[in-house]
């Protein structure tokens, strides 16, 4: 008597959970040799052809091209010992279980079938290229003979139209019918989806787009990437419109519309256009500030003029640019160009009551603290006063951000567009921090650097942070740049 295995999907490696059948390489009926290609099946990887371990008859196939298998699932069941006509004829027995019969085994078998006997137990691979290494028998579909198709089609009763019941050449699992009748899609249910890519279904799962609303360009109405794609496109399209609608629908009770006009709308498109076109990336570091605080208090003598700690720092930052001059830049998209410039333009943000605005100190790399600290008090009077001249408010080439004033530890800017780097300045608080070797208390400041990632790399802009660290720390160092 024959036996009937079930063969299913096997771990194709990689960590891969299922496959896509793309076609069947054997028919109901078939005689199959022991570790014969059975389907063809695409994975996330790439497309495999599966070997089947057992040699026999092919008694039902699970599945229609374009289903998703998981692993571990049935793909078909071949009756091992079987002879090929005893199969053909019994498949449908009325007395056999599940549309599959116990044969006996000929004592003659067809030469197609040669081996099927020996290795009923399979060989137990499963991959391309490894196995037996016997030949493959010759593939060949088994029909009945023709003066016993009439009596076998009037004997043969039509199969019934359920979900979770059986089907002529095999064994319907879970409502998917085997045999010549798997795929077919039942004539009142949904349409078949034709998608054999497991990317393509990825891509309609990850934008919940139904594939049944899909129509595919491919052969036979196969979906492609491009017509998901495209699907998706336009889903997104008319849920725009959707929102534009519910938008123009009219304002919500107490709402309250705030023109982005003169001074906040010029800011406001200098913000988007900077985070259209600038790569930023920004970097930080912790400094003591405790000598630099007290540096400026030596400064600021009776009878002198007095420094400012933006000015201090503004004087560090021209120093640092000496330094590092791949900085004071910026990139000329249309020619595709990075153009280093010569001398020091330095902006300061200022809050007004007008909204955020960036005076610019003209050759800052040329003037000294106190100078520094003079032309920063002046412009920032004008600013406040509403009194900036265009220039006065134009072609900076780096900026200075001095955000500790509203009392926060740190901050990851907006790039002044076109500007290719920014400072920024948390507030100065006492911590704990080791000096010396020991543990005190100093006044500590965050320091950040947020640049255009186009003009340099990392390590450009991490030297010049540490460089601006450095002298907070230790303020003498700005005397070798005198």
């Amino acid at each position: 008597m024959a036996v009937v295995r079930e063969f299913t999907l096997p771990d194709l490696g990689e960590g891969l959970t299922e496959a896509v059948i793309v076609q069947w390489l054997v028919e109901v009926g078939e005689v199959v040799a022991v570790d014969q290609p059975v389907v063809e099946v695409e994975t996330a990887k790439a497309m495999v052809e599966v070997p089947c371990p057992y040699g026999g008859v092919v008694t039902a196939r699970f599945g229609a091209a374009g289903t998703e298998v998981p692993v571990g699932a049935p793909l078909v069941t071949v009756a091992v010992g079987a002879a090929p006509e005893d199969s053909a004829g019994r498949g449908s027995a009325p007395g056999s279980a599940n549309g599959s019969a116990s044969v006996a085994v000929p004592a003659d078998p067809a030469p197609g079938a040669e081996g099927a006997g020996t290795d009923a137990a399979g060989s137990g691979n499963v991959l391309v290229g490894y196995g037996t290494s016997g030949a493959a028998a010759r593939r060949r579909r088994i029909l009945p003979s023709s003066a016993e198709a009439p009596a076998r089609r009037s004997a043969t009763p039509a199969p019934p139209a359920t979900t979770n019941g059986t089907a002529t050449n095999g064994t319907a699992t879970n409502g998917t019918a085997t045999g010549d009748a798997a795929g077919t899609a039942v004539a009142d249910g949904p349409r078949t989806v034709a998608v054999i890519s497991p990317l393509v279904r990825r891509i309609a799962r990850e934008h919940d787009l139904d594939l049944r609303e899909v129509r595919g360009s491919g052969r036979d109405g196969l979906i492609l990437r491009t017509d998901v794609e495209s699907a998706v496109r336009a889903l997104g399209e008319r849920q725009s419109a959707a929102a534009r609608t519910a938008d123009a629908a009219g304002p919500v009770p107490g709402e309250e519309r705030i023109p982005l006009k003169g001074l906040r709308g010029a800011a406001a498109e200098k913000f988007s256009r900077s985070r259209r076109e600038i790569p930023d990336a920004t970097c930080w570091v912790d400094a003591d500030a405790t000598d630099l605080l007290a540096t400026r208090r030596a400064m600021n003598v009776p009878g002198a003029p007095k420094v400012s700690l933006l000015a201090l720092l503004a004087r560090i930052c021209t120093a640092a640019l000496a330094r590092y001059p791949e900085l004071n830049a910026t990139v000329d998209t249309a020619a595709q160009e990075i153009v280093r410039l010569p001398a020091v333009h330095l902006g300061f943000a200022a809050q007004t009551d007008r909204g955020l605005v960036v005076p610019v100190v003209r050759d800052a790399q040329g003037r000294t603290v106190e100078q520094l600290s003079a032309e920063i008090a002046r412009l920032t009077d004008a600013a406040r006063a509403g009194k900036l001249s265009p220039a006065e408010l134009s072609r900076g080439t780096f900026t200075l951000n001095n955000y500790g004033v509203f009392g926060v530890d740190g901050s990851t800017p907006i790039l002044n567009h076109p500007e290719a780097a920014m400072l920024g300045v948390g507030r100065i608080a006492a911590k704990p921090w080791v000096h010396d070797g020991e543990l005190a208390v100093r006044e500590v400041v965050q320091l950040s650097f947020t640049f255009d990632h186009r003009v340099c790399d990392g390590g450009i802009a991490g030297g010049f942070l540490r460089y601006v660290a450095d002298c907070v720390e230790q303020p003498a160092l700005l005397l070798r740049s005198l």
